[in-house]
């Protein structure tokens, strides 16, 4: 089983997600178990400050090193002899790939750090993570909606969590994978509002999988 343990101040915002589709299956199935923390707790001021001003000046606030330090160190301790990962979702971080996904998806359970407003103490990934990671190249306002892609990504490829394990075979950006063949489902034949026809190509109808399957290679397209 998978542990993923979410450092965050907006725990609300994983509610929903953790409670749908494959994370939800997984949860069920006793795959995964999710573990969302306030950092909040683990701060001792009546104001529950986690962020402060930067050294040496600038814009906006930056997350203190102090109470992710308890945050982290607590979650560690009682996972014990687990093997275990810290990231930090960073703007600066590497960039998010399968590889990743399926790096974390072996573990026995994953922290992930959701940074905020200017960015984390920079000693936070010096000593306390073991990398930063970045879901793309855009500004978002924290890092909550990447600590759920990598969740989403890795609990996915936990064994029994799909439906149909044979799709992990084919799966797009794998290590097997070619490229990404065109798609489709009923009907054949479909008639817009201006009585245009959209069919399908005759080939997947044919029941020949030899030709099925040369047809979906030569039609497989991969984005760099």
């Amino acid at each position: 089983m998978l542990q993923v343990h979410i450092i965050t101040i907006f725990p609300e915002m994983f509610n929903s997600p953790l409670s749908l589709s494959m994370l939800k299956r997984a949860s069920d199935k006793q795959l995964a178990e999710y573990y969302i923390h306030n950092l909040r707790d683990w701060t001792d001021d009546n104001h529950k400050t986690v962020d402060d001003k930067p050294f040496g000046g600038g814009p906006g606030m930056v997350m203190m090193v102090e109470p992710l330090y308890r945050a982290v160190t607590e979650i560690k301790t009682k996972l014990e002899k687990k093997t275990v990962k810290v990231i930090i979702t960073s703007a600066s971080g590497q960039k998010f790939t399968q590889a990743n996904a399926e790096s974390f998806s072996k573990l026995d359970a994953l922290i992930i750090i959701c940074g905020h407003y200017e960015g984390v103490d920079a000693r936070v990934a010096e000593h306390l993570a073991d990398l930063e990671i970045s879901i793309g190249d855009y500004v978002l306002t924290g890092g909550e909606l990447p600590a759920l892609v990598i969740s989403d990504a890795t609990i996915r490829l936990l064994p029994g969590v799909l439906g149909n394990e044979e799709s992990l075979k084919e799966e797009s950006h794998g290590e097997n994978f070619s490229g990404e063949y065109p798609q489709y489902t009923r009907p054949a034949d479909f008639k817009t509002a201006d009585g245009k026809i959209w069919s399908i190509p005759d080939v997947l109808l044919s029941g020949d999988h030899a030709k099925i399957a040369a047809w979906r290679k030569q039609n497989a397209t991969k984005k760099s």
